[in-house]
């Protein structure tokens, strides 16, 4: 007996940047590194944890370097999911105002945003790389795993920096299109998923 089940939409497709030329091509490098990055760091969690769990019931104690693992692959996820997030559109967006206003108003306002967002990203990037400079010269170490700390936080000024360089290119498509991009590939607008009762 066969079941006629409705096939789903496939929305895992490949990242086709919406810049011209050069920009283009840096844009979709960093969002082929961003997923692979992704996808192995929250892999790469799972399977630490999973082995961890059957470890603690096998041998009555987990893998003393375990924790550190987590965290390392916890702070490269997080750092690069936000410039994966901004490439998306996926940030959250306090939009009462911005919604208010005509189409013209919002693409300057989205130009601003786009701008200003990009700029905290790369003081954020600056202050960040200067944080790593202090770990370096303290010389820390993790206790389990026995590298360098800094080390673990390189991916910080890296995703603020790859986050700064969405919204510039943001702010650029914005400038060159007559639509309104929330990122570079992605129109402003809300889909309508509700449905009347």
């Amino acid at each position: 007996m066969s079941e006629n089940i409705p096939e789903l939409e496939d929305d895992t497709g490949t990242f086709e940047s919406g810049l011209p030329g050069f920009l283009g091509t840096i844009d979709g490098w960093i969002a082929n590194a961003e997923a692979v990055i992704l996808a192995a760091g929250i892999i790469l969690m799972a399977i630490n944890t999973c082995v961890n769990v059957v470890a603690r019931f096998v041998f009555g104690e987990g893998f003393f370097f375990s924790g550190e693992i987590n965290r390392i692959l916890i702070i490269l996820v997080t750092f690069a999911g936000i410039g994966y997030a901004a490439r998306y559109g996926r940030h959250i967006r306090m939009s009462a105002v911005y919604d208010a206003l005509p189409t013209k108003g919002r693409k300057v306002l989205m130009i601003f945003i786009a701008l200003f967002t990009s700029a905290v990203m790369f003081f954020l990037c600056y202050h960040s790389y200067g944080y790593i400079e202090t770990l370096y010269s303290r010389g820390r170490i993790l206790p389990a795993l026995g590298f360098e700390i800094w080390w673990i936080y390189i991916w910080v000024p890296v995703g603020f920096a790859v986050t700064g360089i969405q919204y510039l290119l943001t702010a650029v498509k914005n400038f060159t299109s007559e639509d309104v991009y929330l990122s570079t590939g992605v129109i402003d607008g809300y889909a309508d998923s509700e449905s009347e009762v």
